[in-house]
């Protein structure tokens, strides 16, 4: 009976070794890609953050913390930084407040809102270097040619604002699908009850909807936050950070000291000072609206 009980044992446990094994098998690639593609360039990264490597000799010599020491009290990284956090706050609060408008009206299955629904996330499948180049030459000549509006792109005061449009058109919809999966999650009857209640539509929406469309809050509002800190596709593509430097985000900043300026060592220590940033502040965010969510 013991040597049964054994080898009933030893059996299972083969049979989930080889498991696990295939299961390793199929996930080696994409392990074997990360590792070459992510973990090798930022652990060169780094190590290349407390060098004076210009980005392209062999020779640099190791200057400890000084980097980081530059990068923080340099009085010139105070404009990306600001123009990351307007950028992140603009596009965080416009494209989720509408995302979730545009959701609500288009909630039911029906063939019209389908169709709706497809030309609202299309402009998401564009790439976000496209995203810049379309809305550049729509500034310019459409704009301009119809309504008579200066490029928003070419003035310090409103170059910002011009960017965070391109965000709002390309990523609402992307937004807006995340949303609609979390209304037709929660069931008709907390409606039905509530009406019989007496709950008009904004108690019912405050009430009901938001806390019940907690994980789609979440998960947007985490998404495009951190977006948001990074961005660099729009203003390279649209502006490369001007007109002057008006327009340069943290993650230009990085990109320009990094290559253009051949400071290749200062500018890893900045990449590693903006990620930790961004991992801290969604870190904080995505635990603080985790604790709102109302389960089902």
């Amino acid at each position: 009976m013991q040597g049964n009980l054994q080898y009933a044992m030893g059996v299972k446990m083969r049979i989930k070794v080889k498991k696990h094994a295939v299961n390793m098998l199929f996930l080696a690639p994409a392990l074997i890609l990360f590792i070459i593609m992510v973990v090798v360039p930022f652990a060169k990264g780094m190590q290349f953050s407390v060098t004076d490597w210009d980005g392209f000799s062999p020779v640099y010599n190791n200057v400890g913390l000084e980097n980081f020491k530059n990068v923080l009290t340099d009085p010139s990284i105070k404009k990306p930084i600001l123009n990351s956090v307007f950028y992140t706050v603009v596009t965080v609060i416009v494209d989720n407040v509408l995302a979730l408008f545009i959701a609500l009206a288009l909630k039911k299955n029906t063939k019209s809102n389908k169709t709706f629904r497809t030309f609202m996330f299309m402009p998401f499948i564009i790439s976000l270097v496209l995203t810049g180049y379309i809305w550049t030459y729509i500034y310019s000549d459409v704009f301009y040619g119809i309504f008579g509006i200066k490029s928003l792109l070419g003035n310090s005061k409103t170059v910002m604002i011009g960017i965070c449009l391109m965000s709002v058109w390309r990523d609402t919809g992307y937004a807006m699908l995340i949303y609609i999966a979390g209304l037709q999650g929660i069931p008709d009857t907390y409606y039905e009850a509530a009406k019989i209640d007496g709950a008009g539509p904004v108690k019912r929406f405050r009430y009901i909807t938001l806390p019940l469309i907690g994980p789609a809050i979440t998960i947007n509002v985490t998404l495009f936050l951190g977006w948001g800190l990074k961005i660099f596709d729009y203003v390279m593509t649209a502006t490369n950070g001007g007109p002057g430097r008006s327009s340069e985000t943290f993650a230009m900043y990085v990109y320009n000291y990094t290559f253009p300026y051949n400071r290749a060592g200062y500018g890893q220590a900045a990449a590693l000072i903006m990620m930790t940033g961004i991992f801290i502040v969604t870190g904080i965010v995505t635990a603080a609206l985790r604790k709102r969510e109302v389960e089902l």
